[in-house]
Formats: structure tokens, C-alpha cells, sequence
């Protein structure tokens, strides 16, 4: 396989090398890298009548679907940069993210028509609005895409940023992670060994692409030559006759979905065959689920630790310390070792110093997957990182004698419900515009199917009543369905220390109780 250095070099070598072969499968759509070629130089060269150029901003909102791939491809031929938007979110902040990158077009799927011309008044930078599907408010994908399909020819260097991911903060605005090609290939040519990735691999592509874990995921496989059947929702049981109609070799997956496979009536009527690696990540796995897995899907498993900061993946369990009854059992509570070229530090989070092993403290890491920074937000960006090139990433855990990375708490007050960020910052701010709300603070609580869910504890606002449910369904209204917390209590007042901040620990212990760590 020629050297790939860049996105725009993954199409071009495949193209070039096995064009025949089938690079994309969605349903009963089939794409060869030939076609794959053929359909991004036509976006690219749209893109350029549009005005788009190198490092350019085009956003994208969709659930999963081939049409990303052709704009991702054709936007790496011009050198611009695809900024993916999370279709859970509600219409103002989906504005404030294109707004923010400075897009010059906005590609989204049909159903989100009625959602981009809510906003679409509101979107200082965009010139240009393609639909994906039939909308006559604006241009359709299919005529809009030009007739030429010349490749432009636009060569990027490695450390022109590659695509954007929006990964909001604890001030409840979202920041942009700007991921150079150097970035996404540091861990591609890895992936032979930490996951067994191959030239012939069958990837299923079932995580959301405006997550690291779907678009990286993606384009990892691809960096291989492999076929990626995409999946547009996420369906228990279509997953399970997929892997035997489809053949997948590999597919990563949270563990929620893992648990919602076992459930379903078809699982043991599966064709499990084929499969060499499932992945899993975003959040721990528990021994039940794991159990069941690996008996009934019968292959090679690892776990995957890393932020989108990282690009994806820097730690890994590898498949050997993931047998339940095996001598490395206790291993399983880690979330693995540094893969080969990451390197890790636990420090203590106010001076920064190095901690013993085995003493707890922040997590660290350094190596040329960490971001080139945030977008438009340099103080972000410095604050992100310590002693020049060490990124702080907000976990706090520890390091066993041999290695293993063992993740404890948060620095940050961060809720990881199903997988999907949460930023309680982001939610109360949304919460304090109701006028039945005087103060209040959001946690994280343990629940058994997505490892922790937000709640919020309410302070009422005097002469004011609200009930839980007109609180949540206030939140409703201003937020993504996966933000919205899932109960309310009543309090008081918020405990506070002598400067002010909210005392969330001491909000949240009562509910941890019991439990070896305070995430889950």
C-alpha cells in the first residue's frame, strides 16, 4: 500500500490501488473506492464553486449516511476542513456551532430541513445550503453536485487540520477540536496491532460520526482499504442480523448497546462467524455484559479509553486481560496500557506534580495524537495543555506497577450518560432561565443502563412551586434530548465553598455509596 499521509491520500491511493473493490455498504446501497473517487471530486469541485478552499469550514449535520463520506473526501481534496455536528442537538445550539466554525456551507439530511430553516437567518457565514434529500427551500444534494470529476489535485501537509469535532466545556460552550491529518495517522498504522485491522476487514460504522468513536473509527478502517458498512441508527436487533448478512471482521460499540444485543429475542440465531474484534468504550463494561459477550459473540475484544482531544484511543485492555475467570481478571476494572506511542502521567491537579504509583491523581497524557488546539479559543487551548505538550484530560485515576491505568473520578464534573457528554455547567445555565428556578446544580447519578444519567438539584425560586416534570419538560425545550436530566430533586440551598463553587461532591456522595468508584 502507497504511503497515506493525509485524508485526501486514503481515496486517492485506494481508488488507485483496488478500485473495484467496495469501500462503502449501506443497505442496499453499494459504493466501490472507484465510485467513492468519482462521487467526492464532484463535491469538491462544487465546493469550490462555492468559494470553499484550503482550511476552509464545511459543516455537516446528518444522522449516519454515505453522502458523509463523499463531502468528507471532497472536502480533503481541497484541503477545507468537515465540521460534524451532533444531530441531537437542539436548533440554537446547532447555530452556535456553525456560527462558531465560520462555515462557508452547510450540508444536512432532510429530516433536519425544518431545523436549519428555523436558524437559518441566524447563520452569519454560511452562503451555500445543500439538503441532502428533497427539500425546495434549497439546493438538492444530487443537482447541486457539479458534473466535473476531475480531482482537484490540492495537496495538504500533515499538520493542516483535517476535521473539527465540537466538544462542549465545562463553561457550557461548546469548543471546537481542530484534528490535523498528522492527528487521525499516528494511530491509523497502529490499529494492525491493537485491534487487528486489515486490508480485507468488514467495519461496521454504527457510532454517531460527529463522535471520534464513529468518524475515527471510520477512517481508521479506511486507512486499510476496508469496507465499511454503515449503520444509521442504532437497532439492537438489525446490528445482530447484520454482522452475518454483512460479514463484519470489526465494530466498535458502547456497552449499553452490547447489553441491548444480549436482550433481544434473535441473539442466539446470530451469525457470529465472521467477527475477529469488537471494540467497546466511552464507558466501562460491566463483568455480566462482558461474560455474555464474549460467549455469545466469540471473538477478540478490547477496550478503548482516549477523548476527543486524543483523537480517539490512547489506552487499550487488550483481548489476553479480558476473561472473566482468568488470571487477569482484576484487570478488567482497568481501562488498560498506553498504546505505543502515548505516553502518560498522573500528577496532583493543583500543583501538577508527579504522584507515586498507585496514588491517585490526574491523568496526563502526551503524543502526536493530541489536537492542535480549539478553534478561535487560544485560552482554551493553553489551559488544555501542561508543561508545554501534556494535555490535561480532566479523568482522574492512577497506574498500577505494571501499567494499567485505572480511572477513578473527574476533575471535571463531566457526565458520560450512554456514551454522550454531558456538561451540567451547560444545563444548569439552561435550567436558571425558569422562573420557578432560584439555584441549582446537575450531577451524575449511578443507573444500570447508561452507566449515569444527570439529575438536577433544584433551590425554588420563592412564591414559585415547579414540579419535576415541568422542569424537565422546560429542559426539553432548550436542550438535546441526552441532556435533559432524568429526575429532580428539591433542596434547600446548594452547598457552596468559601469562594463560591458548588460543593457537586458532596451532592453526589449520597448517591454513590457503596460503589468502588464515582464513575460507572
Amino acid at each position: 500500500m502507497s504511503t497515506i499521509a493525509s485524508t485526501a491520500d486514503v481515496i486517492r491511493t485506494h481508488a488507485k490501488e483496488r478500485g473495484d473493490k467496495v469501500a462503502i455498504v449501506q443497505d442496499e446501497h453499494r459504493q466501490t473506492w472507484a465510485e467513492l473517487d468519482r462521487r467526492s471530486n464532484r463535491v469538491a469541485n462544487a465546493l469550490a464553486a462555492a468559494g470553499v478552499g484550503p482550511e476552509d469550514r464545511v459543516a455537516f449535520i446528518d444522522k449516519n449516511g454515505y453522502e458523509y463520506f463523499e463531502v468528507f473526501f471532497g472536502c480533503a481534496k481541497l484541503n477545507a476542513v468537515t465540521v460534524n455536528v451532533n444531530w441531537r442537538l437542539a436548533p440554537p445550539e446547532i447555530a452556535w456551532i456553525v456560527n462558531n466554525a465560520e462555515a462557508k456551507v452547510f450540508f444536512f439530511g432532510e429530516e433536519f430541513a425544518d431545523a436549519v430553516a428555523q436558524i437559518r437567518g441566524d447563520l452569519r457565514s454560511v452562503a451555500t445550503f445543500v439538503c441532502l434529500g428533497d427539500d425546495d427551500r434549497f439546493d438538492t444534494y444530487e443537482t447541486w453536485l457539479s458534473d466535473d470529476t476531475t480531482d482537484p489535485g490540492i495537496e495538504a501537509a500533515g499538520a493542516d487540520v483535517a476535521f473539527q469535532l465540537y466538544s462542549s466545556g465545562t463553561t457550557g460552550l461548546p469548543k471546537g477540536v481542530m484534528l490535523s491529518n498528522d492527528n487521525l495517522f499516528a494511530l491509523a498504522p497502529d490499529a494492525a496491532d491493537i485491534w487487528g485491522f486489515h486490508h480485507s476487514m468488514v467495519n461496521m460504522v454504527a457510532m454517531p460520526l460527529f463522535h471520534i468513536g464513529g468518524a475515527g473509527w471510520a477512517v481508521a478502517g479506511m486507512y486499510f482499504g476496508a469496507t465499511s458498512v454503515i449503520v444509521r441508527e442504532i437497532d439492537p436487533a438489525a446490528l445482530i442480523d447484520l454482522i452475518g448478512t454483512h460479514h463484519i471482521t470489526h465494530a466498535f460499540l458502547v456497552p449499553a448497546v452490547f447489553q441491548f444485543m444480549l436482550m433481544m429475542p434473535n441473539v442466539g440465531d446470530g451469525d457470529y462467524s465472521s467477527l475477529e474484534y469488537l471494540v467497546y468504550g466511552a464507558s466501562p463494561i460491566t463483568e455480566e455484559v462482558l461474560a455474555g459477550s464474549v460467549t455469545t459473540f466469540g471473538c477478540k475484544f478490547a477496550q478503548a479509553y482516549g477523548l476527543t482531544e486524543t483523537t480517539g484511543a490512547i489506552v487499550t485492555l487488550p483481548p489476553e486481560d479480558h476473561d472473566p475467570d482468568g488470571p487477569n481478571a482484576h484487570r478488567l476494572r482497568s481501562a488498560g496500557k498506553a498504546n505505543g506511542n502515548v505516553e502518560l502521567r498522573i500528577v496532583d491537579p493543583d500543583s501538577f506534580e508527579d504522584v507515586p504509583t498507585g496514588e491517585v491523581g490526574e491523568i496526563l497524557t502526551r503524543s502526536n495524537q493530541n489536537m492542535v488546539g480549539y478553534w478561535r479559543n487560544p485560552e482554551g487551548t493553553e489551559a488544555a495543555y501542561v508543561d508545554g505538550d501534556w494535555f490535561r484530560t480532566g479523568d482522574v485515576g492512577y497506574l498500577d506497577e505494571e501499567g494499567y491505568l485505572y480511572i477513578h473520578d473527574r476533575v471535571k464534573d463531566m457526565i458520560v450518560s450512554g456514551g454522550e457528554n454531558v456538561y451540567p455547567a451547560e444545563v444548569e445555565n439552561a435550567l436558571m432561565k425558569h422562573p420557578g428556578i432560584a439555584d441549582v446544580a446537575v450531577i451524575g447519578v449511578p443507573d444500570d443502563k447508561w452507566g449515569e444519567v444527570g439529575k438536577a438539584m433544584v433551590v425554588k425560586a420563592e412564591g414559585q412551586d415547579p414540579s419535576p416534570e415541568e422542569i424537565i419538560a422546560y429542559a426539553r425545550e432548550q436542550l438535546a434530548g441526552f441532556k435533559v436530566p432524568k429526575s429532580v430533586d428539591f433542596i434547600a440551598e446548594i452547598p457552596r465553598n468559601p469562594t463560591g463553587k458548588m460543593l457537586k461532591k458532596d451532592l453526589r456522595a449520597p448517591f454513590w455509596e457503596g460503589r468502588e468508584r464515582n464513575v460507572n
